[in-house]
């Protein structure tokens, strides 16, 4: 145990609870969906803060993720004290079943028109601030909860060495100055990343010549639609045994609250699957070294709000920070159901935002029943699709158990059922 630190946990299981404490001085509201560069955004960000979302029309995160699917599950856990600002409502089935569920009303949740709705916000009375989870060049810098241009950079994977933590060595380089062919590249394997990588895009695991043409072409074609300034080489942690997700709090006066830590579920090519969490026995203590820091660094930064840090572990038992995300985090609606299942026994819980069921949400609400009830299963997100005729539904979720082994035994119940799970 770290006796030096005395950190502790959050006591809610929502959203605005944390913000509350900070948001007392004026009007805050909380944009709940990403900024976007395809051509289906109203407001692209393509001036100021860049985000790498695809680089090309065909690969761009699409129009459901970023503004539905998203949006959704962050609603699902804001709580009533912070109005939770979407360009598409939830269906009314999902909403009802987070009111039975949750027990919040979301009659704070305010349904704007996605063609106007930064500019009205950005002329809006109504609110002082907003919290975002990325800068919006079309939102007024000063309607912003936290200064833009700051949080542009603290969300930049080259602010990385800047947070007092032990990390890979990386090296930057602005692409404005610098010939992508010219850069001194290290031995296989190694990583290069975008500056501003949305979900798991524009990093790139480069273990041979094929892997680097890849990402050779993918930066120039960011180049090419002008969406990217920068980016890291960085060395390859080795010989790693565990992928985490550590979350806290920081407030205005840079007091921490702890949140949780996950395990994260990623792809082979890093893509972001979902988390696991052991709500009883997970030691954050051998993490508040690393919090403290980049507490303490966002604080001085003017920062307050949610902040995740991915780091790794190698067999030898160090601590590696690759990422860190200045934001509400994947699996921080998985990091706050703490208290509540605890309070039920359950003490295991996954998050996977890759779940689906054939059939529409109203069937799929009746046909799991069972389940959602006992709260084996909590539904955070839920969108309805059709393919070949057949209506199916993508679903964001969290499946709980007393043990690991009890949880792997509910979800393959589910499985029978029809849920299916596509990593």
């Amino acid at each position: 145990m770290n006796l030096q630190y005395n950190f502790q946990y959050f006591q809610g299981s929502s959203l605005s609870d944390l913000f509350a404490q900070d948001i007392t001085d004026a009007s805050y509201g909380f944009i709940l969906n990403y900024p976007a560069t395809a051509s289906w955004a109203a407001y692209p960000n393509l001036e100021k803060y860049f985000i790498q979302d695809g680089s090309s029309e065909a690969t761009k995160t699409s129009f459901d993720k970023i503004c539905q699917k998203e949006p959704w599950k962050i609603l699902a856990v804001l709580g009533d004290r912070i109005p939770g600002i979407a360009i598409n409502p939830p269906p009314k089935s999902l909403l009802a079943y987070w009111q039975e569920h949750f027990g919040f009303s979301y009659s704070n949740r305010l349904i704007m028109d996605r063609l106007t709705y930064l500019d009205d916000l950005s002329h809006s009375d109504g609110f002082y601030k907003l919290i975002t989870l990325f800068p919006f060049d079309r939102l007024k810098p000063e309607k912003h909860a936290i200064d833009s241009d700051t949080h542009y950079r603290l969300l930049s994977k080259v602010t990385l060495a800047e947070l007092g933590v032990q990390c890979p060595k990386y090296e930057s380089y602005n692409l404005h100055t610098y010939n992508l062919e010219d850069i001194q590249l290290p031995q296989f394997p190694y990583l290069i990343k975008t500056s501003h990588g949305l979900s798991g895009e524009g990093t790139y695991i480069i273990k041979s010549s094929n892997d680097l043409n890849y990402c050779f072409e993918e930066i120039n074609k960011y180049l090419d639609i002008k969406l990217l300034d920068k980016i890291i080489v960085s060395e390859f942690v080795k010989n790693e045994v565990q992928n985490y997700c550590v979350q806290f709090y920081v407030n205005k006066t840079g007091e921490i609250t702890l949140i949780g830590t996950t395990s994260q579920l990623v792809t082979p090519e890093g893509n972001y699957l979902g988390g696991l969490i052991d709500y009883r026995n997970t030691d954050m203590s051998k993490f508040f070294e690393m919090i403290a820091a980049i507490g303490q660094y966002a604080h001085k930064q003017g920062y307050f709000g949610v902040i995740g840090f991915d780091v790794l572990e190698n067999r030898d038992g160090e601590f590696y920070a690759i990422d860190a995300n200045f934001r509400v985090n994947g699996s921080t609606p998985l990091c706050l159901q703490r208290h509540t299942l605890l309070g039920l026994g359950k003490e295991v819980a996954k998050y996977s935002s890759s779940y689906r069921m054939e059939g529409t949400l109203d069937s799929i609400l009746v046909s799991l029943k069972p389940e959602l009830d006992r709260k084996d299963l909590i539904v955070l997100s839920a969108l309805e699709r059709v393919k070949y005729g057949k209506i199916y539904t993508e679903i964001y979720a969290i499946v709980t158990g007393e043990t690991i082994q009890e949880m792997q035994q509910i979800e393959q119940k589910l499985q029978k059922k029809g849920l299916q799970w596509l990593p």
